[in-house]
C-alpha cells in the first residue's frame, strides 16, 4: 500500500509539473521570448530637455566605466548628468567630478543630501534629492528623467534612443533591462537565469499592453516623464520601497501613466559578481521583501520551485529507475519546456546551450537565496546593502 501510494504521489507531482509548464510556455506572456526591445521610433520634431539623475554609494569601482559613458552621449536636446552621492566613504564624488574634468561632454553636478530621513530607503532618498535640483536649477524643469544606476554604461545613443520611443509611442516610462555581466562561472548560471525569473514574474508582453494590470521597471534604466513623475507624486510615494522599480512603474501605472518595459541592447551593468556570495547577497536582499514579508508567501514559493523546476529531473529519474514510464516521460517533457524556454535568454546574454538543462540547478540555489533573505530578515538582518538594514514598510 505505501509504494502503491509513493508511486500515485510521484505520478500526481509529475503531470502537475507538466501542467504547470504547459501553462507557462503558452499562457503566461510568452515571457520566455527575448525579442521585447525598445518600440518603433521616430526623431521628434523637437528634442526634449533630459536630466540624468545617478544615485551613487561606494560606486568608485564603476564609475570610470560607467559615468564617462552617461556624459559622452549623443543627444541632439539639451541634457545634464546629475550625481547624488549617497554617503560615500570612497571618493566617489571626488572621482566623479575629475572624470567630467578629464573630457568634454554633458555638464555634470554633484549633490550630497546627507543620510536618509526617517521611513526612506537610501537610493529612494537619493532620487528624491537629485529630481529635485534637476527640476530647480534652472528656469524650466527637464522634460524627462533618465533614471540610471552608477554600474550602468550606455552606447552613445541610449538616451537619444529611449526618448525617441518615448515621444513616438507617448509613453511616461519606458525602461529598459541593462544586460548584466556574464564573466565568471557563478554569473553564467545564475545571471542569466534571474532575468528569466524577473519575466517569468512580469512577463514583458503584458506590462506593454495599454490598460495592463501588470506593472514593473528595471531601476537601472528608466526614462520617465517629469509630469508623469510628479503626477504619480514619485518618489516620496514610494519613499520605503526595497524593490523600488517595480514600486514605480507601479506608481506611475496607478495614476494613470503608461509604461514599457524590455531587454536592453546597448545598455549593460559593469558591475561584477565574480563569486556565488556576491551573487547571493544580491538576491536575498530584496528576495523576502518581494514577497511582502509574508511567511505563507514564502512557503508558497519555495512549494511552487520545488513543483516547477525540482520535480521534473526527479520524476525523470524516478520514472527510470522504478518503471514507471508514465511518471518519466511527464517529468522529461516538462524538464525538455523548462530548457526549451530558457535557451532564448541564453543566446541573449551568448551563453551556451548546454547550461539549459542546469535550470534546475540554479533554481535551487534561487530557493535557498530566498529562504535565506527570509532568515535574515527575522534577524533583523533583512534588505542588508552597503551598511544599511531596511525594515518592512510597516516597521519603518
Amino acid at each position: 500500500m505505501g509504494l502503491l501510494t509513493a508511486a500515485g504521489a510521484a505520478t500526481g507531482a509529475a503531470f502537475a509539473s507538466l501542467a504547470a509548464w504547459l501553462w507557462l510556455t503558452f499562457a503566461q506572456g510568452m515571457f520566455w521570448r527575448t525579442d521585447v526591445r525598445l518600440p518603433r521610433r521616430t526623431a521628434p520634431a523637437r528634442w526634449p530637455s533630459v536630466a540624468i539623475v545617478v544615485p551613487a554609494r561606494d560606486e568608485a569601482g564603476v564609475l570610470p566605466r560607467s559615468l564617462p559613458s552617461l556624459l559622452a552621449q549623443d543627444y541632439p536636446g539639451e541634457a545634464e548628468v546629475v550625481l547624488v552621492d549617497d554617503g560615500s566613504t570612497d571618493g566617489t564624488a571626488a572621482l566623479a567630478l575629475r572624470l567630467a574634468g578629464e573630457e568634454p561632454g554633458l555638464p555634470l553636478t554633484v549633490v550630497s543630501p546627507g543620510a536618509p530621513a526617517p521611513g526612506w530607503t537610501g537610493k529612494l532618498w537619493a532620487l528624491r534629492h537629485g529630481i529635485a535640483h534637476a527640476r530647480t536649477a534652472h528656469p524650466a524643469e527637464p522634460d524627462y528623467l533618465l533614471l540610471t544606476d552608477a554600474d550602468i554604461a550606455h552606447e552613445p545613443d541610449s538616451l537619444r534612443e529611449l526618448v525617441a520611443a518615448a515621444t513616438s509611442a507617448d509613453l511616461d516610462l519606458v525602461s529598459q533591462m541593462a544586460r548584466l555581466r556574464v564573466v565568471s562561472f557563478w554569473e553564467r548560471l545564475v545571471v542569466p537565469a534571474f532575468v528569466y525569473f524577473f519575466a517569468q514574474l512580469y512577463p514583458f508582453r503584458r506590462i506593454n499592453r495599454p490598460g495592463a494590470r501588470t506593472a514593473a521597471a528595471a531601476g537601472g534604466c528608466v526614462l520617465l516623464r517629469t509630469g508623469a513623475a510628479v503626477k504619480a507624486g514619485v518618489p516620496d510615494s514610494i519613499r520605503q520601497a526595497v524593490i523600488d522599480d517595480v514600486s514605480l512603474a507601479r506608481a506611475v501605472q496607478r495614476s494613470g501613466g503608461r509604461i514599457w518595459l524590455g531587454l536592453a541592447e546597448r545598455v549593460d551593468s559593469v558591475r561584477p559578481y565574480p563569486v556565488l556570495g556576491d551573487l547571493w547577497r544580491m538576491v536575498s536582499r530584496s528576495a523576502y521583501a518581494q514577497l511582502r514579508h509574508r511567511p505563507v508567501l514564502l512557503a508558497g514559493t519555495v512549494a511552487g520551485l520545488v513543483l516547477v523546476y525540482l520535480v521534473p529531473p526527479a520524476a525523470l529519474l524516478a520514472g527510470l529507475v522504478s518503471g514507471h514510464p508514465a511518471v518519466a516521460w511527464a517529468g522529461g517533457l516538462a524538464w525538455l519546456l523548462m530548457a526549451g524556454t530558457y535557451l532564448p535568454m541564453l543566446r541573449y546574454y551568448r551563453q551556451p546551450a548546454v547550461l539549459a538543462p542546469l535550470l534546475p540547478f540554479t533554481a535551487f540555489l534561487y530557493l535557498l537565496m530566498t529562504v535565506d533573505s527570509a532568515v535574515q530578515h527575522h534577524r533583523g538582518r533583512g534588505a542588508a546593502w552597503k551598511g544599511r538594514t531596511y525594515a518592512r514598510p510597516s516597521d519603518a
